[in-house]
């Protein structure tokens, strides 16, 4: 197939690129183009038409486009390229076989003549800057490349604590009440009761709720104690699972960034 970035290089260094890359299958990302359609759209109906038997499943091939990102497309051989093309818009045959009657001529066209390119100053030229252009933009890749390598790395050793947390305490079987919690996350108990009531986990009277219990996220202590004149009164102690206390450990610092901002 040949790319849109090739039809609108100028000179004979296009014309070169022509008569070297072209295929004799056909992209879904074109066929998608020819009868406008959407591109997942094009691959759904190959994939189904290929489950029922209709076509074979062709290669998928993975391309990157002129905003680099990643397409994901098949690359289609002309006799199923039309059974894709009647299954998704009949009225766009005609299109697919002018299509491929240009793909036909440009494979049939005399192979390019080097020593005249190679004479001709306008030739030697454009071939020179298409060279260029690619080596530019291959440096630039590769400096984008390491300067992800580098935050990557950065946020790895950042976050090395935050890991080595979370697998401690995630998977522990230990509980926490207020306070102990508190001093974990780094504020004092009152807050951290407080900040719990207003994400929703306690009650007013810091009971804990028992969708976030079922959740796993906390536990509840029922004990009693003795009332000098009222008696025995029940209590309720709320604790902090080790799941909990992870995922409160994320939701304070996010409140400590948010309120950097």
């Amino acid at each position: 197939m040949i790319s849109s970035s090739q039809h609108r290089q100028a000179g004979v260094a296009t014309h070169f690129q022509i008569q070297q890359n072209v295929s004799r299958t056909m992209s879904s990302i074109e066929i998608s183009e020819l009868v406008g359609s959407r591109h997942d759209s094009v691959k759904r109906t190959i994939e189904r038409l290929a489950e029922r038997g209709a076509i074979q499943l062709p290669p998928l091939v993975v391309v990157k486009n002129h905003l680099r990102q990643v397409i994901e497309q098949f690359q289609v051989c002309k006799r199923d390229s039309f059974v894709v093309v009647a299954q998704l818009s009949p009225e766009f045959t005609a299109r697919l076989v002018d299509r491929w009657q240009e793909l036909e001529e440009q494979i049939a066209k005399p192979a390019f003549d080097y020593a005249a390119a190679l004479s001709d100053p306008r030739t030697l030229l454009a071939l020179l800057t298409e060279n260029v252009t690619k080596v530019v933009a291959l440096e630039a890749d590769n400096t984008e490349l390491t300067k992800e390598n580098h935050l990557l790395e950065v946020k790895v050793e950042q976050d090395a604590p935050k890991v080595a947390f979370h697998d401690m305490v995630a998977v522990s079987h230990k509980t926490y009440n207020a306070a102990q919690a508190a001093k974990v996350i780094g504020t004092g108990r009152t807050r951290l009761l407080q900040f719990l009531r207003q994400k929703g986990w306690v009650t007013r009277n810091n009971e804990p709720y028992q969708a976030k219990i079922e959740a796993g996220l906390l536990d509840v202590k029922l004990g009693t104690f003795e009332h000098p004149i009222d008696g025995t009164i029940p209590t309720c102690s709320t604790l902090i699972t080790g799941k909990g206390l992870t995922k409160l450990q994320a939701m304070w610092q996010s409140r400590d960034e948010d309120l950097l901002k």
